[in-house]
């Protein structure tokens, strides 16, 4: 079908912002691509994009229209799959966006054994703490870590996420050890800066059953999450993390959990795709192979 050809050519270009790029990723000359949008242009009768010599920018018409197309060469994408029996054999790209730490540590590991177990499924692994839209990146599968907004997503819930406030033996030796949420106000903060926002994450407690939000004035200020981890063991201050992220140095005694007792309620973690769409044999197999993140800790659920 030609026409689907020129709206794979306008995707792939608006995915990657360029001719060049795009071309590269389908292994065709740039001028293809080039002249297959600008024939869906003339067709149309929009101008889809809006061109320099560096880059393309989707006009509000490509706007509009790659938001269709990433639904609709998805839909394609996957009766196709179906088409083709791989209920049995799973093939194809699975497109997966994670957590840069938690993917890492848990995600990635079961991920390869399901690649061992699939030889023919390829992997498009995507580590970032930005939340993508998922219909228009065209991602098949992401981890989400806090509560869910968008409805329009299909959730399983497989983890949880404790946030513990922690320091160094050396700071706390250094410094005192707090015992009260109203002691913490003496104490060097070390922060983490929200990357959707740009803000401070709020550090949360739980006080006789109500929650409580403190935001310190930061003497550090971090934007990654291993990084707060090494400020931690630095001695650079207090720090709230997912436990998940310290749990190691804590056990061999290289962290202290401080207040335990006034933890704020666990965070899920979910397993998301979009609705109304087959769920084709790569995702069915990976959401498998993930729901064994349930049995991350022993007794966690």
């Amino acid at each position: 079908m030609q026409g689907l050809q020129q709206f794979v050519a306008f995707t792939e270009t608006a995915k990657h912002g360029g001719f060049a790029s795009a071309a590269r990723e389908q292994g065709v000359a740039p001028s293809t691509l080039a002249k297959a949008v600008g024939r869906l242009e003339a067709a149309l009768g929009v101008k889809l994009f809006h061109r320099t010599t560096r880059q393309v920018t989707l006009t509000p018409d490509g706007e509009r229209l790659f938001d269709r197309c990433q639904r609709v060469l998805a839909e394609v994408e996957d009766l196709q799959a179906e088409a083709a029996g791989t209920r049995a054999a799973p093939v194809g790209t699975l497109r997966i966006d994670m957590p840069v730490f938690y993917g890492k540590r848990f995600v990635m590991p079961l991920l390869a054994g399901l690649q061992a177990r699939h030889p023919a499924l390829r992997m498009d692994m995507r580590l970032t703490d930005l939340q993508v839209d998922l219909v228009r990146d065209g991602i098949d599968l992401a981890v989400r870590i806090g509560h869910l907004r968008d409805s329009t997503l299909v959730a399983r819930r497989v983890d949880q996420q404790h946030l513990v406030l922690c320091a160094s033996p050396a700071y706390l030796q250094s410094r005192g050890t707090p015992r009260r949420i109203e002691d913490l106000v003496a104490h060097a903060a070390v922060m983490f800066r929200l990357p959707t926002s740009g803000r401070d994450r709020p550090w949360q407690f739980r006080q006789r059953g109500t929650p409580v939000e403190l935001a310190p004035q930061a003497q550090v200020r971090i934007s990654e999450t291993e990084g707060l981890l090494e400020a931690l063991k630095l001695g650079m201050g207090l720090c709230q993390v997912p436990d998940m992220l310290v749990q190691d140095e804590i056990a061999r005694g290289e962290l202290c959990e401080l207040l335990p007792s006034l933890r704020p309620e666990p965070v899920p973690i979910h397993l998301v795709y979009p609705s109304g769409r087959l769920v084709p044999a790569r995702v069915r197999v990976a959401l498998d192979a993930l729901d064994a993140l349930r049995h991350r800790t022993t007794g966690r659920h």
